[in-house]
């Protein structure tokens, strides 16, 4: 029983760690929660990693890159999302749709299209096994 215990402790604090690397870059309002992640059997050194981002009204986060290992598909769950990635326009997407990132893509706006609703995003990373974070902020 303390075993089982420990090893929960463990897998929660390793979560909580990898979450926290997310959180780096939250802004306003936001909450990032990993969900999953699995090593791919198929492809060794790989993993797909399930990030669940949470806006209350008006939240945000940081302009970001991700590792140049990423591919990135993200969906919204909930509410809306304006996103921009690159230099591309800045475009709003409802729930049930969405959108990628490729390794190397630059996210200047991540934000709820809404000051009034909540907005949820399921972002799933393919990235390189090895890599702990997952958002690094942009330099200014």
């Amino acid at each position: 029983m303390i075993r089982q215990i420990i090893a929960a402790w463990f897998i929660v604090a390793g979560l909580a760690g990898a979450a926290a690397a997310h959180d780096a870059v939250a802004g306003e309002a936001s909450k990032v929660t990993l969900v999953y992640e699995h090593q791919l059997p198929n492809v060794p050194g790989k993993s797909i990693r399930g990030v669940l981002v949470e806006y209350g009204p008006g939240g945000f986060s940081e302009a970001h890159t991700h590792p140049n290992s990423a591919f990135i598909y993200a969906t919204v769950l909930e509410g809306s999302i304006r996103s921009q990635v690159n230099d591309g326009p800045v475009k709003v997407y409802k729930a049930g749709e969405s959108f990628s990132e490729m390794p190397g893509d630059r996210h200047g706006v991540s934000e709820n299209g809404s000051k009034t609703h909540n907005a949820k995003l399921l972002a799933v990373f393919v990235v390189d096994t090895d890599q702990k974070d997952l958002t690094f902020p942009l330099k200014k």
